[in-house]
């Protein structure tokens, strides 16, 4: 039976919350000589009371850096900047986001130093322990500031861009979460020089991944420096992550839908079988590698769909391949890979959306999967991966 009923009252009013966003690339910024962190942390005057400040610290960033510790602690003695009350190190990697342990940790920490909603967290350290740290320093006091330094190339040039947080559940991929836009992002790249090989390269991943979606002439670019990346030449790698960096920040900032309301993410090509392989491995693959193989199924998925030509599909594996990065995994072909869609799904929230290739440079969302054709894929990587 149709209903008649008219709503007696409403109250509505549409608004906007603007934000800023601000991504610096710098070198050797806990120098004393270098103004960069007095540009972000000092007080605005005399009369503002100091702000307190914890610093989260990946412990493998620590250990490859001796010596970082003393020069957080060096850097915040002065009365200009926030007060140092303690730093805190944590595991790095996925082990930061299983163990809610950490978390609490972390909060403790916050109420223990009297971090309020006008001091800060600033959280060192790669993808993951950013993703960790600023979802407990996000949820305490409802917010409290917080700065990101980025030390992975991944980091660098898309995870520590995104205004999410999250952490692993119920063995899923960033199921707890939230939205929050930091006070600046700042990548130093002397930090990435103590990164090992495989660190180094699986973050080109993602530089892949958004040219194939965006840009094709950021595509060649990338493969025009391919090997040159793959043995650490930083200079050919510069141009490329602060390429990447502008994009995924344009892409929030410009593409409306910052706080992903909506069901398509199109940054997330590749990525429901990268979460979904994460997890399958107990995190043994790094979310670069996930996600290179994760292009390199939806790719093959595209052209076996008569979307991507032959031509192009090999120059998406080609790529990869000359980054360093696997096009395949095992467990390829484990049932569980394709119970990924519906978590995907879950994640995204309403219908699934995944997003392909029409072309280098072009991507098309769409609703349905065929998972013949995806199992096909599989056995065209596992081929070309010899």
């Amino acid at each position: 039976m149709s209903s008649t009923h008219t709503i007696a009252h409403e109250i509505r009013n549409d608004f906007g919350v603007p934000f800023t966003h601000r991504l610096l690339f710098d070198r050797d910024v806990l120098n004393p000589e270098n103004p960069l962190l007095d540009s972000i942390f000092g007080r605005e005057d005399d009369d503002t009371p100091r702000s307190g400040l914890i610093a989260v610290v990946d412990q493998g960033l620590a250990e490859a850096q001796p010596g970082l510790e003393e020069s957080i602690t060096r850097r915040f003695a002065g009365s200009d900047l926030p007060e140092l009350r303690e730093v805190l190190l944590v595991p790095g990697g996925e082990a930061c986001k299983n163990d809610p342990a950490i978390i609490e940790r972390i909060l403790a920490a916050i109420e223990r130093h009297r971090i309020d909603r006008r001091s800060y967290v600033a959280i060192f350290g790669g993808g993951a322990v950013l993703d960790a740290a600023g979802f407990a320093a996000s949820t305490a006091h409802r917010g409290v500031r917080v700065v990101r330094f980025a030390s992975t190339v991944l980091a660098q040039l898309d995870a520590a861009i995104g205004v999410k947080n999250g952490v692993n559940r119920f063995k899923k991929k960033n199921f707890v979460g939230t939205f929050d836009v930091p006070v600046a992002v700042i990548c130093d790249e002397s930090m990435l020089e103590s990164l090992d090989v495989r660190h180094w390269r699986e973050g080109f991943s993602e530089a892949v991944k958004i040219a194939c979606l965006q840009d094709a002439a950021f595509f060649n670019s990338i493969s025009d420096v391919a090997d040159l990346i793959r043995e650490r030449d930083l200079d050919a790698a510069r141009p490329i992550i602060r390429r990447c960096a502008q994009m995924h920040l344009e892409h929030i900032a410009s593409g409306g839908d910052p706080f992903e309301r909506l069901e398509a993410r199109p940054l997330d090509f590749g990525h429901w079988s990268a979460h979904r392989l994460e997890s399958m491995t107990d995190f043994e693959l790094s979310h670069g590698e996930a996600v290179a193989i994760g292009i390199c199924l939806d790719s093959a998925y595209s052209h076996l769909g008569g979307r991507l030509d032959q031509a192009e599909f090999e120059r998406i594996i080609d790529l990869v391949k000359r980054l360093g990065l696997p096009i395949s995994h095992p467990l390829l072909v484990d049932d569980r890979l394709i119970a990924g869609l519906e978590e995907f799904r879950e994640h995204l929230g309403g219908r699934l959306t995944i997003t392909l290739l029409d072309e280098i440079g072009r991507g098309v969302d769409v609703n349905d999967v065929d998972l013949d054709r995806v199992r096909e894929s599989i056995s065209v990587l596992g081929s070309l991966a010899g």
